[in-house]
């Protein structure tokens, strides 16, 4: 039979689903932005930011209750506390989508800049890693969230190479500085969203198996 903490600890997950959603859907609305000059769909991940945050403190508020008043332990501790981690990186996922569909707002009226495969295969992998990550949440599978940690060298491979692109650009065509620091500015977030996808991942990772793989991630990369 489930007790009330329980029925509680689910709605929390499905708080934080909800969450997830919004946060891919707003990534995928930036990305689609900015690849193809949408201001109006800019305007929109821009305006419902706020609804990501106002869910990021329900899911806060949840938590920090069944904290203090079930005092749970073990998994259920467990549980509590990676769902916090993973809200917290999905608000930042939101704020970078903003950041993203800021800068196709400034892009989209300027000329296009000669380059953009890099561009658009960072993006495709800075969302396919986030909508695996929140695969891995949903269904519960501390592999795949393994699997977006592995993911997150390409993705720092590729933010690498449009950067390179757009510096020498700006070297011989000065004109373009300003609009090369924008796609520049986007790399970034794009990057940082697979950053914090990877956090997710190490969350799920977390949440299933006890194990915190995070400080082991980053001595992989700076071995390699």
């Amino acid at each position: 039979m489930e007790t009330q903490f329980h029925v509680k600890l689910d709605a929390l997950r499905a708080k934080l689903l909800e969450m997830a959603a919004r946060a891919q859907n707003a990534v995928e609305s930036a990305t689609t932005a900015l690849l193809h000059r949408d201001v109006e769909l800019a305007e929109r991940v821009i305006a419902e930011d706020r609804i990501i945050d106002e869910i990021e403190c329900e899911v806060d508020e949840i938590s920090l209750r069944l904290l203090a008043l079930d005092a749970p332990v073990a998994v259920d501790l467990r549980s509590i506390v990676g769902m916090m981690r993973v809200a917290v990186n999905l608000e930042r996922i939101g704020d970078e989508a903003v950041n993203i569909a800021r800068q196709a707002k400034y892009l989209s009226s300027r000329p296009a800049l000669p380059f953009e495969e890099n561009l658009q295969e960072l993006c495709a992998v800075a969302l396919d890693m986030l909508k695996t990550s929140i695969i891995s949440m949903r269904e519960g599978d501390s592999l795949l969230a393994r699997e977006v940690c592995r993911m997150d060298a390409e993705c720092d491979e590729l933010d690498v190479e449009v950067i390179k692109e757009l510096v020498n650009y700006m070297g011989y065509e000065s004109p373009a500085v300003k609009r090369a620091v924008a796609a520049i500015l986007a790399s970034r977030s794009l990057e940082r969203v697979g950053d914090l996808s990877t956090n997710v991942g190490e969350a799920v990772v977390f949440i299933i198996e006890g194990e915190s793989i995070k400080h082991k991630i980053c001595s992989q990369k700076e071995i390699i």
